[in-house]
């Protein structure tokens, strides 16, 4: 069963042609008629139901009353100028509402509306305020049946179903200007018949055709096309350079952003610059418990928020339209910047703690690979036999010193993070402690080749083959067939290299490897990324050179 249409549920365009075949009927046969005034409160009752201002005339008291004013003036003070200016407001109102309509068959109905109301005013209302001219019968029939096929016409047109929830936009703009043409219209006209004494239709004509050249000789100076500026350049510059150039400002705020770095400073700096405008007697702003104040505060205030930022304006007067309008934009790009500055602030945090991580993690893998230095030598003096003390107390005599001297760059880097360690040392001499080192372990070293006995970063050839030898280890572990190869090549370039036996990585993690610390289970998941890194600095290049089951191979190779 179809629901009954209630008053509310009518659209808006079928009250447009109520309200119009009313008012038709209202003043189409004279003010003195005895149905003029019902079909002029029927005529009032259905623009309360069109009209495009108010949604809900119930949510405000004082605003139905006030309609209802407007409403009984209407009526009692009733003649053909208040009848004339009505028609100017419903004609600024009209068109107000037509500036947003995009449909076709809503675009129409509008334009129906708006040809009755003009031409019900210049053929029918004017004559009668002048009473200059006779009223010819002809023209009484077309105004009083001719015309009545407009809003009939609007009554027929059926709705668009898709804009009968739709909200409707007015521009007031728009519709004031309506209003001030149409006023411009009756009264140069009647200004031309009361001077001249030319009859009603030529005054009417003189006046058009000087609203129409008017209103091209404007079009044209709002926007040029000889390489002035138009007034429409004029206007918007008017309004961006309230009391001060935009680009003038915008410019000192860059350069307010440029030079501080912590947010509290630069939004100090920058309300303290705004309350240098003449306009402007203080402004404070607040950011969660921080709050700053540049000037005066008075009674006279304009508060805008941006996320966390809260601005008052404070002014000797209150601020009009435009300079609302100018400070809603200058707060908009304080805000902006400010947060640019709290991010900022968030990306030196984060870099300092990431700074805290790496360094922690990058020592916590080189007394890892300390300890397991530690555990050899502990395992060879548990093996020992006692007839191996001068062999053991020899090794103990070599290892020692070393791992005292990793042990203390270990604590020097604890104290100086950002420093690098540029100690050097000859290929060959790394080379033979690396065997001592690993004597005792079942790794296997392989090929040296050795053509010039270059020198190499200590500190960086320790910390990757620690590192490379360590997960190798850990799959040695979980298979004892993996065997673990180590090679030193130095001719033109340097290459270690560190190849296994084991399963080949995984292609997900192969990707990132050396480029974002990994998950991992064994530990922080950070040892060769930092290792990458650290190979970066001294002009190394650490990678997987073949990732094949049964022959995983990472090589580090001095950059050509």
């Amino acid at each position: 069963m179809k629901p009954i249409q209630t008053l509310d549920n009518i659209p808006a365009d079928r009250w447009l042609g109520i309200m119009l075949l009313t008012l038709h009927g209202a003043i189409a046969f004279g003010l003195d008629s005895t149905w003029t005034r019902g079909l002029l409160l029927l005529h009032y009752t259905a623009f309360l139901f069109w009209q495009p201002l108010f949604a809900n005339l119930k949510s405000s008291i004082p605003r139905a009353i006030s309609l209802m004013i407007v409403g009984a003036s209407l009526l009692i003070a009733l003649n053909w100028w208040l009848i004339a200016i009505w028609i100017a407001a419903l004609i600024s109102l009209t068109g107000a509402n037509a500036a947003a309509i995009r449909t076709v068959r809503q675009r129409w109905i509008y334009i129906l509306a708006l040809t009755y109301l003009l031409a019900i005013l210049m053929t029918w209302v004017m004559l009668r305020i002048f009473h200059s001219d006779p009223i010819f019968m002809i023209l009484q029939y077309v105004v009083r049946f001719g015309l009545l096929l407009l809003p009939l016409t609007i009554l027929f047109i059926r709705p668009n179903p898709k804009r009968l929830s739709a909200l409707r936009v007015t521009d007031l703009f728009y519709g004031l200007m309506l209003f001030m043409l149409v006023l411009v219209l009756v009264l140069g006209s009647f200004t031309i018949v009361a001077v001249t004494g030319i009859p009603y239709l030529q005054s009417l004509i003189v006046t058009l055709f000087t609203l129409a050249s008017i209103l091209i000789l404007l079009s044209w100076l709002w926007n040029p096309h000889s390489g002035f500026h138009g007034l429409g350049k004029i206007l918007s510059r008017r309004l961006l350079n309230a009391g001060l150039p935009f680009e003038q400002w915008i410019a000192q705020l860059a350069t307010f952003a440029d030079h501080e770095t912590e947010p509290e400073q630069f939004m100090q700096q920058s309300v303290e610059y705004i309350a240098t405008l003449p306009w402007v007697t203080g402004i404070d702003w607040h950011v969660g418990k921080r709050y700053g104040l540049a000037g005066a505060v008075t009674t006279h205030q304009f508060s805008y928020s941006h996320h966390q930022l809260r601005l008052n304006w404070y002014s000797a007067r209150p601020l009009s339209t435009a300079l609302q309008i100018h400070a809603r934009l200058l707060s908009e790009m304080l805000g902006y910047f400010h947060a640019a500055k709290l991010r900022e602030q968030q990306l030196r945090h984060n870099a300092y703690t990431q700074c805290i991580y790496e360094t922690g993690s990058r020592l916590t893998h080189d007394v890892k690979n300390l300890l397991q230095s530690m555990n050899a030598l502990v395992s060879a003096a548990q093996s020992s036999e006692p007839e191996q003390a001068d062999a053991l107390l020899a090794l103990m005599q070599r290892q020692l010193p070393q791992m005292t001297q990793r042990l203390q760059n270990t604590l020097d880097k604890l104290q100086s993070p950002q420093q690098t360690d540029s100690r050097l040392i000859l290929a060959s001499q790394w080379w033979q402690y690396l065997l001592k080192r690993y004597a005792y372990t079942p790794v296997t070293f392989g090929e040296l080749l050795i053509t010039c006995d270059c020198e190499l970063p200590q500190d960086l050839f320790d910390s990757v083959v620690d590192n490379l030898i360590a997960n190798a280890q850990r799959k040695q572990q979980q298979n004892s067939a993996v065997q673990i190869t180590v090679s030193l090549i130095c001719t033109d370039q340097v290459t270690l290299s560190v190849t296994d036996s084991g399963a080949a990585v995984p292609e997900s993690i192969a990707l990132s490897l050396f480029d974002a610390p990994i998950s991992s289970n064994h530990g922080l998941g950070i040892g060769l990324y930092q290792a990458a890194k650290q190979a970066e600095q001294h002009g190394y290049v650490l990678k997987l050179a073949d990732n094949q089951q049964g022959a995983i191979r990472f090589t580090l190779s001095s950059v050509a």
